[in-house]
């Protein structure tokens, strides 16, 4: 869908400070030789005690600074997560929206795996073309990857999981009398995708069962993916996960109202699941659309689950490297198992 004029996103993430290096994690057998080269990133951040909710407050409460929206003004908090947030039996959107401020809010979960940022960005702006008037919206993600239930190095084929909090402040310009905020991007375009049928590359074959880690006592992607696989075949899963990237692409472009060689096109920032995805799917998917480059953030942070998006975002409207300068534009790509994808457009004022 094309964004109306003037919907703007700020952004911003929370990474613990510890990390964990790659060499570290092949060295003490946490993490594999062989697989270290495929995924190619540097390090991981890992919490040691930060809850993920705790880290989508600390995210929360950085995008409503940088946006100057006051935490009273929000009118929904949405919450994204991809893995355990803490408590069986509970509302972490809720936790998040006392924490951050913003009480008069209606808090909601978002659950929609890795893709939960580009859902939630994407229910945000939705309200915003639903309610002309909408006041703001506080979008947040938390994961923590951590044991006993979970293996970040081993748990998963090519792809390790770091920890963090991020944020986004979805409103309009003009919205809050505090001024246009720092890291402002104009959001264009929000694109999804979604196959349902490949809900089975993540749902173990033996059955449904009546708790949690029933079958193992840490999440084991590796068996379903190997299971859908052997089945399947490779080759035409990639095949299908690169086609439907493709068509994400082009229609996130054209909704912006963009050339593909538009040279205001900046970048096409990358889902963190390692250099050989980013070679083998989304780098060629990326290619067939656009000479923009596709590039992936994820050397410092792995993967975090359902906050690469805003992570992305982030980048864009930091100071670093990849920070888009006044008038260019990105594309940020998201996509999480079920399986959905999101491209989003933003543009620098």
């Amino acid at each position: 869908m094309r964004a109306p004029d003037g919907i703007r996103v700020t952004a911003a993430e929370w990474l613990p400070a510890a990390t964990v290096k790659a060499t570290a994690a092949v060295a003490d057998g946490r993490a594999a030789a062989n697989e270290a080269e495929a995924v190619g990133y540097e390090q991981l951040p890992v919490s040691e005690g930060e809850s993920a909710p705790e880290m989508a407050v600390r995210a929360g409460r950085d995008a409503l600074e940088r946006s100057g929206v006051a935490p009273e003004s929000v009118t929904a908090v949405l919450h994204a997560w991809t893995y355990y947030q803490g408590h069986d039996f509970w509302s972490p959107a809720h936790y998040v929206a006392e924490r951050t401020g913003a009480t008069g809010a209606v808090p909601t979960g978002i659950q929609q795996m890795c893709n939960g940022g580009g859902a939630a960005l994407e229910a945000a702006l939705t309200r915003h073309l639903a309610v002309p008037g909408h006041g703001p919206v506080l979008v947040t993600t938390g994961d923590r990857f951590c044991g006993p239930g979970f293996d970040r190095w081993r748990g998963d084929y090519g792809v390790w999981y770091g920890d963090s909090g991020t944020a986004a402040v979805v409103d309009r310009v003009g919205q809050d009398p505090r001024g246009a905020g720092e890291g402002a991007l104009l959001l264009r375009a929000l694109v999804t995708e979604a196959a349902p049928d490949l809900e089975v590359v993540h749902r173990d074959l033996s059955g449904f069962q009546d708790a949690p880690h029933t079958v193992s006592a840490t999440v084991d992607v590796r068996r379903t993916k190997k299971a859908f696989l052997t089945g399947a075949g490779r080759e035409p899963f990639v095949a299908r996960l690169r086609e439907t990237t493709t068509r994400v692409v082009a229609s996130a472009l054209a909704e912006a109202g963009l050339a593909p060689d538009d040279p205001a096109l900046r970048a096409v920032l990358l889902p963190r699941l390692g250099q050989a995805t980013a070679r083998d799917i989304y780098g060629p998917a990326v290619a067939a659309v656009t000479p923009a480059p596709a590039v992936d953030l994820g050397a410092g942070t792995g993967h975090l689950g359902a906050g690469d998006l805003f992570s992305n975002l982030a980048a864009l409207s930091g100071a670093g490297p990849w920070a888009l300068r006044p008038r260019e534009y990105a594309l940020v790509l998201s996509a999480g198992a079920g399986f959905t994808w999101s491209g989003v457009v933003v543009r620098r004022p």
